[in-house]
């Protein structure tokens, strides 16, 4: 059996990105866009996974692949930097959907903001996510001495189990989109 590896994204997986994303954040993409549309919503991310300096761009993806074949993938960057990355999205959006958007800050400078991580259905279930997460506290929290940040909505309780049985704490309440989520991070 072939195990997982890791790899940085690049421009050339942008299309598939996008599709995890979207799977991360369907509710969220719908918010932004204004329609329950999923086509618009993966058409929406696509622009912005193939394009650099944006919190959803490829520079900010890590890609885990199972026998030759991409199962999951991790969307992440410097809470510092939000602002910055999220300013092409957020003028896309006022521009073309909604002029009053002006999404809540969903983390600040002092971590690594896991925006969105998931892994393919059919591989849910078999330990992927556990072990992409572990690859990634490994490598930002052991290897660079990082805290990774992340927003866990109150009506996942598997992923909020999954996090705080990885090691993750909480860090209060965060609202995104109107939303009130569990704010947790691992130091």
């Amino acid at each position: 059996m072939d195990k997982l590896t890791f790899r940085k994204a690049s421009k050339n997986d942008a299309i598939v990105i996008a599709d995890y994303l979207f799977l991360a954040m369907e509710e969220i993409v719908y918010e932004f866009i204004g329609e329950k549309n999923t086509q618009k919503a993966k058409d929406f991310l696509v622009q912005f996974t193939s394009q650099s300096d944006n919190q959803y761009s490829y520079q900010n993806c890590w890609l885990a692949e199972f026998e030759n074949e991409i199962i999951g993938c991790a969307c992440l960057y410097n809470g510092a930097d939000l602002l910055k990355l999220r300013q092409p999205v957020v003028a896309f959006v006022q521009n073309k959907y909604n002029a009053n958007f002006n999404p809540e800050l969903e983390t600040q400078a002092g971590e690594i903001y896991l925006d969105c991580i998931s892994v393919h259905p059919k591989t849910q279930g078999k330990g992927f996510g556990s072990q992409f997460l572990n690859f990634l506290t490994n490598h930002y929290v052991s290897q660079q001495n990082k805290t990774i940040g992340l927003l866990v909505d109150d009506d996942n309780p598997k992923a909020k189990k999954l996090y705080l049985n990885l090691g993750f704490k909480s860090a209060g309440k965060k609202t995104l989109v109107g939303k009130s989520l569990e704010h947790l991070q691992i130091k």
